[in-house]
């Protein structure tokens, strides 16, 4: 299980993934406006460029490969002038366009977005649903040939043709001879049950379609609203977690027998051309995440790292390996003991409801990032108070922790619930609740308030203490004692010298 965002980057790269489902050309027009037609009171726009560009399945593809993996497209388009442009588009991202059918009898489905000063004034699509004929064989034998040969699959279905019933009938059948990873974006995902999707990531508006039969939901808040529903859209859906996005909200993460996972957006205004294909960056660095052996809660936080990226990007766009390590890597939420920020720690000016919590978060793990993400629900801000290496060793023992501070530090930084990570060298984090003064303290379940502490200092402070459940089967522990296991006959175990 591999919770380090940012080393996880090294671990997806070099993944085989297919991708299949429909392909869209993106043409931005872009130009500048003199004033309004004289035969209509409608802009007059001087064109300066156009740009053609890669959507929908084919986005996932170039998001695949700009995030390190090697994509496999396996599409149809028309044998037209759109279709040509688009294997232009692809073979400019260093795609291979082998495994996507020139189809005489479809029509490429073509977007073009007329863009001026700045603002998209029109969007005139071209293509509609067209069920696959001959392409569709050979489609299907490609699938055949290509499933056993990649590490995922990932079905981008835009509702026009390609993701018809023949063909996920075809891809349910093969479903145990193809990788354990496969998921599913759709805008009808009930519709795919058949393939036991590995996950599947609706959009908010999605999400209210399959859950259409519930009555009024509550809340005001569309994160608030759906955060109850994760068991009926798993129900729904027949997979095995629900990727449920939600723009500049975020996304909630939803997986049997666990509570749901918040991750947060990461703060980028959109502008008035907003990014087309977050979605589709989503898609590509979830999938990734998984089939890496990522615990569920960081490949959502991944996922949104990444998606946050291309926010505030022109056209249609992509999210590069590069610029997703900067992201996870920002430290500017890590902060030395002693150092936060002065307006923090006055509760009568900061306007911020705060939550604190604190641990060793020694091989952080997906326990820890469900925790921390229902932690930040019940306020504002999260601040994370993190043992130093000395503490831990006189907490946990000699041998501990396994991964140093500037490490445990890094990847608490990564994840977008938390806003702050402060380390302390106490073994109790009884000063910092008193400088910082939160009115949430959590601390997971496993304490009551007779044995936690610190309980009695929070509440003299005027905070209130939340006990969260914690996530069944998951601790720091028992993963050591997993590795242990794994150790070849005859090499030292536990405590051993080598």
């Amino acid at each position: 299980m591999n919770t380090d965002l940012p080393g996880l980057l090294d671990k997806v790269a070099g993944l085989r993934v297919l991708v299949v489902g429909d392909v869209i050309l993106d043409t931005y027009l872009r130009g500048v406006t003199s004033g309004l037609c004289r035969e209509s009171p409608v802009p007059a726009v001087g064109l300066t460029s156009h740009l053609h560009q890669c959507g929908a399945a084919a986005n996932v593809a170039v998001n695949l490969r700009a995030l390190g993996a090697e994509p496999v497209l396996l599409s149809v388009t028309g044998d037209d002038p759109a279709g040509r442009r688009l294997r232009a588009a692809l073979r400019a991202e260093g795609l291979d366009t082998g495994a996507v059918a020139a189809d005489p009898a479809r029509t490429t489905v073509t977007r073009r977005r007329v863009i001026a000063d700045g603002q998209m004034l029109l969007r005139l699509d071209e293509g509609a649903e067209q069920p696959l004929a001959a392409a569709g064989d050979r489609l299907a034998a490609l699938a055949d040939r290509l499933l056993p040969t990649v590490d995922a699959v990932i079905v981008s279905d835009y509702g026009y043709g390609v993701c018809g019933p023949a063909l996920v009938a075809h891809l349910a059948a093969r479903r145990d001879s193809g990788p354990p990873t496969l998921v599913v974006d759709s805008r009808h995902p009930d519709r795919f049950t058949a393939l036991r999707a590995s996950a599947v990531k609706p959009n908010y508006d999605e999400a209210l379609r399959l859950l259409e039969d519930t009555g009024p939901l509550p809340g005001p808040a569309r994160a608030d609203r759906l955060a109850s529903f994760g068991e009926e859209l798993l129900a729904l859906t027949g997979a095995d977690r629900v990727a449920l996005t939600l723009d500049a909200e975020g996304s909630l993460l939803f997986e049997r027998g666990r509570p749901p996972v918040r991750t947060f957006a990461r703060g980028t205004e959109v502008p008035t051309t907003a990014t087309v294909g977050a979605g589709d960056t989503f898609t590509a660095a979830l999938t990734l995440a998984l089939a890496a052996g990522a615990d569920s809660a960081v490949a959502a936080e991944l996922a949104s790292a990444a998606a946050g990226t291309v926010v505030g990007k022109p056209g249609t766009s992509k999210c590069a390996v590069d610029e997703l390590r900067r992201a996870l890597g920002d430290t500017g939420k890590i902060r030395r003991s002693g150092t936060l920020p002065d307006w923090l720690l006055d509760p009568a000016g900061r306007g911020r409801r705060v939550v604190f919590t604190n641990g060793c978060f020694d091989l952080l793990h997906g326990g820890h990032v469900s925790c921390l993400s229902r932690a930040k629900d019940l306020g504002d801000l999260l601040v994370v108070g993190v043992n130093s290496d000395d503490s831990v060793r006189r907490l946990k023992g000699p041998q501990r922790p396994v991964t140093t501070l500037p490490e445990r530090l890094r990847v608490l930084a990564a994840l977008s619930c938390v806003d702050y990570v402060v380390p302390f060298d106490d073994d109790s984090p009884v000063a910092l609740i008193g400088a910082l003064k939160p009115d949430v303290y959590v601390k997971g379940g496993d304490y009551t308030m007779a044995t936690l502490p610190e309980a009695p200092l929070v509440e003299r402070l005027g905070g209130v203490v939340h006990l969260m459940p914690t996530v069944a089967d998951t601790s720091t522990t028992d993963i050591i004692r997993r590795i242990h296991a794994l150790r070849a006959p005859g090499e030292p175990g536990e405590g051993e010298q080598r």
